[in-house]
């Protein structure tokens, strides 16, 4: 009769073993998937997203868009506030890949700097051509990635962006504590 209750599990500790358990083949699952690590994007619409940040964002002395983390913030922002843009960002990543498929016969990460330079210039000023780009969607879309970059950029790190406070070193700024309500000495 000892042995027996030795051995007798209570609810609690068995539901504690059981989410345990379930949540370790999971989380197993999850770092064996050859899928997307992007929450938002593809693979191949994040390296598009990083050549199209490093043509925003330079890189020079210090980190460019990539390297400073833009797309993981227009990533992580269009599965939360950003949502609304979703469609947009797939339509006009595919409209991208298209014409440069379709005009260079590579995608737009390949082709070369000036290349891609001229073709955002003719985005930014509305002269795309073909029904992708219609009513204005071309300078529409860069400026909606334009403005997401510098938002990444400059931003807070905490956000998914400005990796390293990269933006803050460069301009010499100190990493700008944030305060919260009620906080403040009269």
């Amino acid at each position: 009769m000892e042995i027996r209750n030795q051995y007798k599990l209570s609810r609690r500790k068995f539901l504690q073993l059981a989410i345990m358990g379930s949540g370790g083949i999971l989380l197993f699952a999850k770092c064996n998937s050859s899928a997307s690590s992007w929450r938002f994007f593809s693979n191949a619409e994040a390296q598009l997203m990083d050549a199209l940040a490093d043509q925003i964002i330079p890189p020079d002395e210090w980190p460019g868009g990539r390297e400073s983390g833009v797309t993981n913030y227009i990533d992580k922002q269009l599965v939360g506030p950003y949502q609304r843009f979703q469609a947009k960002y797939r339509k006009g990543l595919q409209a991208i890949q298209s014409n440069c498929e379709t005009e260079f016969q590579r995608k737009f990460e390949k082709m070369a700097w000036t290349e891609q330079t001229a073709f955002l210039e003719q985005m930014e000023a509305g002269k795309m051509k073909g029904t992708d780009w219609a009513d204005g969607f071309d300078r529409e879309f860069f400026d909606l990635i334009r403005t997401h970059s510098m938002q990444a950029f400059y931003g807070s790190s905490r956000h998914g962006g400005n990796k390293d406070n990269v933006s803050y070193k460069m301009l010499k700024l100190d990493y700008p504590l944030i305060i919260g309500q009620n906080r403040y000495k009269s």
